[in-house]
């Protein structure tokens, strides 16, 4: 397989915790790939999102971005990624605009090339006539919108999406994840997490579900339901993880 992410044994325990958020992790992920991450609450999700992303470093184990790794490239390897965190990560008194003035010039972009890509995603997204309004005023969907431009406008070889299209109405979820859809087909390869198990089922050619750390299933929908015995993904789900409420985290 041609993994454009490899991931290595990796553990990782926080100073303040008895146990491993993420434990003996091996998965590799394809180039192109529209790959899913599911697992309960706590389950070490965000944590190994974060480990990918190179905002926190292993316990043990090594991780490879395109054949790299943080120690020696992450200068490089920051670069080629997009990360669209859970949370925003805006600045609410800056108008739309000019929060994507300045991450686009984070990752080096500048002049015509930065506005012409930021003109392009806020029409596409349809938040053109909203560009210079404050972020406080916009709605949920609209800053996930936003949320989003500020993590492709360098059309990043790999897009990691922590929760993308939690607590958005409709309209904005459908166009986000239109977008999302047009970024595939340009051969973007894209770490999905979310838990609106529907989405996650249309989107994603693999799945990985992550429980107290490990993960312990791995295929497509259609092979995860025929394993349980179930007829959609959130069902096979339940079945994988158990119905009752966790506690771990």
């Amino acid at each position: 397989m041609n993994a454009i992410i490899d991931i290595q044994g990796i553990y990782k325990k926080y100073k303040e915790s008895e146990f491993f958020s993420v434990e003996d992790v091996n998965l590799q992920i394809k180039k192109g790939a529209f790959f899913g991450l599911l697992g309960p609450n706590g389950a070490g999700k965000t944590t190994l999102i974060s480990l990918l992303c190179g905002l926190i470093k292993p316990t043990t184990g090594k991780i490879l971005i395109e054949g790299k790794n943080y120690e020696s490239f992450e200068k490089q390897i920051k670069q080629n990624i997009g990360v669209v965190p859970q949370e925003y990560a805006l600045y609410p008194t800056l108008s739309a605009y000019e929060n994507l003035l300045y991450f686009g010039s984070m990752y080096g972009l500048k002049g015509k090339e930065l506005k012409k890509s930021i003109d392009y995603y806020l029409d596409y997204l349809g938040l053109k006539e909203h560009a210079h309004r404050s972020i406080q005023s916009f709605s949920g969907g609209m800053k996930r919108r936003v949320n989003l431009i500020a993590g492709i406008l360098h059309n990043p070889s790999i897009l990691f999406l922590d929760e993308p299209t939690v607590g958005v109405d409709l309209q904005s979820r459908l166009i986000l994840v239109d977008l999302l859809k047009e970024l595939h087909k340009k051969g973007t390869t894209i770490i999905y997490t979310s838990h609106h198990l529907h989405e996650v089922q249309e989107l994603c050619e693999t799945i990985a579900i992550i429980d107290k750390g490990k993960i312990f299933a791995l295929g497509s929908s259609e092979e995860l339901m025929e394993k349980t015995q179930t007829t959609n993904l959130e069902a096979a789900f339940l079945a994988l993880t158990g119905v009752n409420l966790k506690e771990h985290e």
